[in-house]
């Protein structure tokens, strides 16, 4: 029997104002597009858009 995908994936949210990212987990199966949250940059020293890059 094969391997189901599971329902929650890692995935890399990465500022708009810099280099710096986040890792975090998002539940796949509630929220199909991708996901923008607003976090604080510590190389800004800023609340900012992060937006997700990728899957890890």
């Amino acid at each position: 029997m094969a391997k189901s995908k599971e329902a929650r994936s890692t995935i890399k949210l990465k500022s708009e104002a810099s280099d710096h990212c986040y890792f975090t987990q998002k539940n796949r199966n509630n929220t199909k597009e991708r996901i923008s949250l607003r976090k604080f940059d510590p190389i800004v020293r800023k609340h900012v858009m992060y937006k997700e890059a990728s899957k890890v």
